[in-house]
């Protein structure tokens, strides 16, 4: 599953981004100045970076800057209501990995945002493993002692975080924040409803621990 940090100055068209990237199926954050982006992809990791170039507090040139100065395995994807070539071929340079310009149809934005998505770090450590659970992320395919297992976007979210944690524990709050996205309510079930439905379809014996009052891990 896709994370997507959506910076858009304009609340309506950030909203309106937002809500149709989710119905993609996609985990989705929204910022609406530059500094700010510039703190929440240090705090989520996004896969890709929905960035308007024109942006208060901090430009968009400068926010790519950021993300590359600190590190950033995110890939940006940068909107501008310019479209000449020649800022399309300076925002490249200066980092973006792709460049759309307003006003764009939304079939686009999402067809950019998901090759862009293929191409990010994150998405490329495409096999985790422990015990007898073996997951691809770029196939979403998952298997248990060579059985497939059909899973939801959220609960293949979840047994991809529980993999990455390698035995440690994941709280409820940690998943919710790398599986969801800060649009869910804080005080959903949606976490141990979505555990308990792949403890199912996982099947026995039970690879998911619950520590009580601090979270899960796989045994």
């Amino acid at each position: 599953m896709l994370r997507i940090l959506v910076v858009e100055d304009d609340t309506v068209l950030a909203d309106l981004v937002a809500v149709g990237l989710r119905e993609q199926g996609m985990v989705v954050d929204v910022v609406h100045d530059g500094a700010a982006a510039v703190s929440r992809a240090a705090d989520i990791t996004p896969d890709v970076v929905v960035l308007d170039r024109d942006l208060p507090l901090l430009h968009g040139d400068d926010v790519t800057r950021a993300l590359i100065r600190d590190g950033s395995p995110a890939r940006v994807l940068m909107l501008t209501a310019a479209a000449s070539v020649d800022h399309r071929v300076e925002g490249l340079h200066l980092g973006a990995d792709d460049y759309l310009a307003k006003p764009f149809a939304f079939r686009e934005l999402v067809a950019r945002v998901i090759a862009l998505g293929r191409r990010a770090p994150s998405r490329q450590s495409a096999v985790l493993e422990r015990g007898d659970l073996r997951i691809e992320v770029g196939r979403h395919e998952v298997r248990r002692a060579g059985r497939a297992v059909t899973l939801t976007r959220k609960e293949f979210g979840v047994l991809a975080e529980l993999l990455r944690a390698d035995g440690e524990i994941v709280s409820a709050e940690d998943l919710l924040n790398r599986v969801w996205d800060e649009h869910a309510d804080p005080f959903t079930t949606a976490v141990r409803t979505t555990v308990k439905t792949l403890r199912q379809k996982l099947g026995a014996p039970d690879p998911i621990t619950t520590v009580v009052g601090r979270g899960y891990r796989l045994t």
